[in-house]
């Protein structure tokens, strides 16, 4: 798929696919997968699933309760796309329908700074003399 393409396809009104347009307008890196697809049901568990997870890990999102509603709403296969972030501090995963001729759904993640800039004195609490 051309970015051309994916560009005409987010034009949803959600901030999911706001946030992934303005990302792919301003060039980050995109790929969507043309061998086979998942279950929309099998999106929903997964999804549903990971909620816990990415919260203990900081990572905020967008749009995921909105997609898991969405993949329990229709049975039917999806193709999943992705927009990376140059510096991979944010990601959107696209789910597309089978032909890939418009979006179902969008879910974004931003990561946290892996690294906290450091301290310049000592470690947190400490004081210099």
């Amino acid at each position: 798929m051309e970015r051309d393409q994916l560009l005409q396809l987010l034009v949803g009104d959600d901030e999911a696919s706001k946030a992934a347009l303005a990302a792919l307008a301003e060039g980050d890196d995109f790929v969507v997968w043309e061998d086979g697809t998942l279950s929309s049901e099998t999106q929903a568990r997964r999804y549903a699933n990971r909620r816990g997870s990415l919260r203990r890990r900081g990572i905020e999102t967008l749009g995921l309760e909105r997609a898991v509603q969405l993949f329990r709403e229709r049975d039917q296969p999806l193709r999943l796309g992705k927009i990376t972030s140059v510096d991979r501090s944010r990601v959107f995963m696209l789910f597309l329908t089978e032909d890939g001729s418009a979006l179902v759904a969008c879910i974004g993640g931003h990561r946290p700074d892996e690294h906290p800039p450091r301290q310049e004195f000592g470690r947190p609490g400490q004081t210099s003399s």
